[in-house]
C-alpha cells in the first residue's frame, strides 16, 4: 500500500481492446470496474488522469454502422458522436460517488505551442485540485494524419510529462512486455522490471503486433515509457483484465506486469516541452566532437560541429540532432533555416556574415532550446 503522505498523480491509459466490446460500443463492465479502482486510489491519496480510447467505436455503435469506415471524415464524425457517449457514461458512473469528470481533448499543437502547453498543464493541475477526474483523449474529430499523436500511448506519456506524474499505467489485453510474442510463442517470458530507454526493449517490442482495435502495439508502449521517463515517471504496462490491477500496482505488487523505471534526473518543464516536439522538421548530422560537448557539458550546438542537414525547416522549428551513425542525440529549436544551415555547416560563427550576408545568432541551437535525448555511441 502507498504509505506516503505526499499526494501522487497517476496517468492511467486503457486501450480500445479493453474499453470496447470488440469495437461494438463501450465495455460498461470494464469501465465500472475501472471507476471503482480509481475511487480506491483516491482514498490512498492518488489522483488519476484517465486517457481513454473508445470514442470512434461508441460513435459507430450509436449510428448502427457495422464495419469501421475508411474515410477520414466518417471516422472524425464517429469520434465526435462517440465522445458524447463516452464522457456521458464516465460522468454517470463517477456521479454515483459525488465526483465530477472533465473532458480534455488535445491535439499535437497543444503540446508544440509553448503557451498552449502551459495552459493545458495549468488546467489539468487545477482540475485535480478541484477533485475532478480529467478524461483525456485526442481531438479525433479535427486531427489530421500529419498532426496526429498516432496512438493514445504517446498521448498518455505526453500527459505524464505535462503534470509530472509519478506513474504512467498503460492497461492492455496483455500481461506486459514479453521476451517474444506470447500469442505465437507459449514459452515467452514476462519482462518484470527494466529501465525505460534500454534499447533491448525496443527489439523485444517489435516482435508483437497491434491488436485488431489498437493503433499502437507493444512498441508504442515501450516508446511511451521512454518519453514518460523524461519527467521521472515510472511506467507500468499491465493487463486491464487482471482483477484490481490498479490497487495491486499501488501495493507495489511485483507480479503486476512490466515495470519500466527511470535512472535519469527529471527534466525541467521547458526541457520536457522541447523533448515533446513531435513535429520534427529536419535532421542535423553532428560530429563526434560536437556530440561529446553536447552530452558531457550541456553546451550549445555550434555550426562548426555539424557536417550537413536534411529536411526543410525554418528558424525556430524543431530539428533532430543525430551522430554520424544515425543515433538520436538531441533535439531543439534551430536558429537558421535548412538552406542557411547547409551553407554554414562546419564553419565558425565569425564567417557567418561573409557567407550569409548577416549573422543572427552565433549558435546553431542555443543550449536553452536544446534537450539531450541520448548519449549512446
Amino acid at each position: 500500500m502507498n504509505t506516503s503522505n505526499a499526494k501522487q498523480i497517476w496517468v492511467v491509459k486503457a486501450g480500445s481492446s479493453l474499453l470496447t466490446k470488440q469495437g461494438a460500443g463501450l465495455n460498461h463492465q470494464f469501465i465500472n470496474l475501472w471507476v471503482k479502482q480509481i475511487l480506491e486510489l483516491r482514498k490512498r491519496n492518488i489522483d488519476c488522469i484517465l486517457v481513454s480510447s473508445g470514442a470512434v467505436a461508441e460513435g459507430l455503435n450509436r449510428m448502427k454502422i457495422q464495419s469501421r469506415p475508411h474515410e477520414l471524415h466518417m471516422l472524425q464524425a464517429a469520434a465526435a458522436i462517440g465522445q458524447m457517449g463516452l464522457i456521458q457514461y464516465y460522468e454517470s458512473q463517477f456521479q454515483k460517488h459525488q465526483l465530477h469528470t472533465a473532458q480534455i481533448l488535445l491535439t499535437h499543437e497543444d503540446f508544440s505551442h509553448r503557451q498552449r502547453y502551459l495552459n493545458a498543464r495549468s488546467t489539468l493541475k487545477t482540475l485535480l485540485e478541484l477533485k475532478v477526474v480529467p478524461i483525456v483523449n485526442e481531438n479525433d474529430s479535427i486531427a489530421i494524419d500529419e498532426i496526429r499523436f498516432g496512438d493514445n500511448d504517446t498521448l498518455a506519456a505526453l500527459v505524464a510529462n505535462l503534470v509530472d506524474a509519478n506513474r504512467l499505467i498503460i492497461l492492455t489485453d496483455q500481461n506486459g512486455l514479453f521476451s517474444d510474442d506470447p500469442r505465437q510463442n507459449p514459452n515467452a517470458t514476462l519482462v518484470t522490471k527494466d529501465y525505460a530507454g534500454n534499447p533491448d526493449l525496443i527489439k523485444l517490442a517489435t516482435k508483437g503486433k497491434p491488436g485488431k482495435l489498437g493503433r499502437g502495439g507493444m512498441l508504442t508502449k515501450v516508446k511511451a515509457a521512454e518519453r514518460a521517463a523524461l519527467s521521472g515517471t515510472t511506467t507500468i504496462i499491465a493487463s486491464g483484465n487482471q482483477a484490481n490491477i490498479l490497487t495491486s500496482i499501488a501495493d507495489n505488487n511485483p507480479d503486476t506486469g512490466t515495470w519500466l523505471l527511470t535512472d535519469k534526473e527529471p527534466l525541467s518543464a521547458r526541457k520536457q516541452w522541447l523533448a515533446n516536439q513531435l513535429q520534427i522538421k529536419g535532421k542535423i548530422i553532428i560530429d563526434q566532437g560536437a556530440k561529446k560537448v553536447l552530452t558531457n557539458k550541456g553546451s550549445s550546438l555550434l555550426a562548426v560541429g555539424i557536417s550537413t542537414c536534411s529536411g526543410k525547416f525554418s528558424r525556430g522549428e524543431a530539428v533532430l540532432c543525430v551522430d554520424e551513425n544515425g543515433h538520436e542525440i538531441a533535439q531543439g529549436l534551430i536558429n537558421y533555416n535548412n538552406e542557411e544551415t547547409k551553407l554554414i555547416a562546419g564553419k565558425p560563427s565569425t564567417e557567418f556574415e561573409a557567407i550569409l550576408g548577416y549573422i543572427d545568432e552565433p549558435e546553431l541551437i542555443h543550449r536553452d532550446n536544446l534537450v539531450i535525448l541520448s548519449s549512446e555511441s
